[in-house]
This record gives C-alpha cells, structure tokens and sequence, in this order.
C-alpha cells in the first residue's frame, strides 16, 4: 500500500519546526489513541500512521534523509529507539511505545530507570534495548464486569545465567572494535545528483558499542540472554474494551549484552457474549413475550449479567420497545458508577398453533378489524399468515 506523505499525515508545512511537528502528532495521537477508540482498527491504523510519521520528521537525519529521496530514503532501516519492527513492519506496539516515551509513559524516566551511568552505558543499553512483545488477552463479559487477574506464559529471551547477562565468559573484558576503532560508528560517503551525502551508522560489528567481547559466553554466544519461558501476572481492572491495552514495564526480551529488558502491551480482546451485546458501558439484551403479556400487560423475568431480575411490561407494549434498568449495566473504567442494561422487547409469534387458538385469534383479528395506525404491522402480518386469514 502506498504511503502517504509525512507532513501531509500531520497536517504541517515541509518547514515546519520541531515544535509544530510534535504539537501536531500529539493533537492526532490523543484524537486516535486505541484507548479513546477501542476495537476501531480504523483509528488504530491512523494512530500507528501519524506515530511513524512524526518517528520520522522529529529526527534531524531521519527528516533530511526524507525530505530529499522521500520514503525510498529511510525505507529499510532497522528498528529504532529501540522499537522492535523498523519502518516496514512498525506495529501498534511500536506506535504505543514512542507515545508513552514522549507524552507521559516509559520513555520520560529512562535514565532513571537506568540508574544513571555514563552516556556510553546508558547509550549501549538504549541500543540493545530488548524488544517489546505484544500478547492479546481474550476476556468473556464477565470478567470484564468484575475485572480479573490472568496469568499467562510466555515465550521470551531470559538473563543468561552463565555470564549474568555481560555476554563475556568468566572474567574476560572488552576491546576496542577494529572495525569503527571505538567510535561505533561507520561513516560512509557517497555522490549524488543532490550532492556528495555522509551516512552515518552504527558499527554491525560492535552493534555502536565501540567494544567487543574478547572471549565470548559458551551459553549465549556472547548476546548475554537464551532462549526461554516466564509467567506474568495481568491485573485487569474492571470495564475494559477491545482494543483497550496493557503496558508493563521490563517483562519484554531480555536485552543484549545488559541491555534494558523490553515491555509487554497486552491488548485486551472481548470474546462475544451469547445474549448481551456491549454498547459502550450499557449492555442490551432482547426479552420475548407473547401477545397477551404485550397487550394486557403483565411481569417477566429477564436475565442480568450476574443473575435475573423482573420488570413491568405495561398493556399495549410495542415489539421493539426498550426498557432502561439504572446502573446494571458494566462499570465504567477507571471511573465510578455503572452503564445501564437494556431490554428489547420482542413479541412473539408462534409457529404452530392449536385449533382452538387458531379460533380465538380469527375473533379477536374479526373484532379488531383494519390494523390501527400505530400498530406493528409486521407482527399482524405475521399474525394472519400463522392462522390462514
């Protein structure tokens, strides 16, 4: 699928400055965010959309490279600030992940996290941040209504216990890389029709860590993480959506060589419930009654979510007719109070009948006469086709 155009997606000038671009994203962001628009992939892809976006101009190389050959120009890099899909294949979780870090989330308190250190440790556990890992949790109404705890396992890169996460074998140290000479950067210049162009890149060898590992792990093969399995323990509070998520922070892939572990985003998916259907925090659900509770009025039963209840079907009750039962609906997320429940009256028409209500309703359609006004025509449609009239 084509791409569209960068500044176009966030609606700013090809001048626009640092400012503008991230006031922009941030307007669009908030306006499509999966929590704002649960279970609408639509705003999920335009969330993810203005996120690569701004991922792109923010960065002064990045934007430049951009500005003068266009999408071919940053097609192919590799993941960054240690997201975990690159350009080609960025994901909701990439999207959430820059979202957070710049607007109130991981990224703010990374060198807090961190515990401090020299810019080199700090830029090295950046680089070999591990990667996110994205899981979906289907939840039934129920547990969505009360809110649960799920604990789930999953598959993903784990501490190497031989060399405590270093990469390196007993006591052995680092040294310079001789590819970049330390720096752990590669520097490559190349002519153009725009131009002679410096680019600038991260040492494949030293992965821009300017050392290397002289005698590697025999466990881990020098990457200071193996392959392995580990519980999580979700709390999920009540009133979730589909689409709504989960962030928690270091249970991602272990990183690299003491790089800092990545995060988990659960995604919560609703599984479909046989009898009510969510709208927002209210919860609908049909109620059938015959014709004679719907005209004479009477009592029936209809079912909650957490039991039964029963309400008043007044005389002359329409098919079609909603009833609203205050606060029995789901509870609102992280807010107080409860939606309501709904109930659709439908009027039931039988199939088969006896001969004997075969001719009580040829007298009561004879008393009746023309079908009033304000009738359900298709119930008296019905009606006449069941009993041949």
């Amino acid at each position: 699928m084509t791409k569209r155009d960068y500044y176009e997606v966030l609606g700013v000038p090809r001048d626009a400055s640092d400012d503008v671009i991230k006031k922009a994203y941030r307007k669009l962001a908030v306006q499509y965010h999966p929590d704002k628009n649960p279970g609408d992939k639509q705003a999920e892809e335009k969330f993810k959309e203005a996120t690569e976006a701004y991922e792109i101009l923010k960065d002064p190389q990045k934007r430049t490279q951009y500005d003068q050959f266009g999408h071919a120009g940053i097609s192919g890099q590799g993941g960054f600030n240690g997201f975990s899909g690159g350009f080609s294949g960025f994901d909701l979780s990439d999207a959430l992940r820059a979202f957070m870090r710049d607007f109130g989330g991981f990224g703010g308190g990374l060198d807090d996290l961190l515990g401090g250190g020299s810019s080199r440790s700090r830029g090295r556990e950046r680089r070999f941040q591990g990667e996110d890992l994205q899981i979906r949790l289907v939840l039934s109404l129920e547990e969505i209504a009360t809110g649960v705890e799920k604990t789930i396992k999953l598959k993903r890169f784990l501490k190497c216990g031989n060399c405590k996460g270093s990469g390196a074998e007993g006591s052995s140290g680092r040294k310079n890389c001789p590819q970049c000479g330390g720096s752990g950067e590669i520097r490559r210049v190349s002519r153009s029709l725009f131009g002679q162009i410096v680019n600038v890149t991260a040492c494949n060898l030293c992965g821009g860590e300017g050392t290397i590992i002289g005698n590697p792990c025999s466990v881990c093969s020098g990457e200071g993480r193996v392959k392995g399995a580990s519980t999580l323990n979700v709390k999920v509070p009540p009133g979730v959506a589909s689409g709504n998520y989960i962030p928690i922070q270091g249970s991602g892939n272990y990183g690299r060589r003491g790089g800092v572990p990545g995060d988990v985003i659960v995604i919560i998916e609703e599984k479909e419930h046989p009898i009510f259907q969510r709208r927002g925090n209210d919860l609908l659900a049909e109620a059938a009654i015959n014709f004679p509770i719907a005209a004479l009025g009477g009592e029936v039963e209809i079912p909650l979510l957490d039991g039964k209840a029963k309400i008043k079907i007044p005389p002359g009750t329409q098919s079609g007719k909603i009833f609203r039962l205050k606060g029995k609906g789901l509870p609102i997320l992280n807010g107080y109070g409860h939606g309501d429940q709904l109930v659709r009256i439908v009027v039931w028409v039988p199939d088969r009948l006896s001969n004997e209500e075969k001719e009580l309703l040829k007298q009561l359609y004879a008393i009746q006469g023309a079908t009033p006004a304000k009738t359900d025509r298709s119930f008296f449609d019905k009606l006449r086709q069941t009993i041949g009239v």
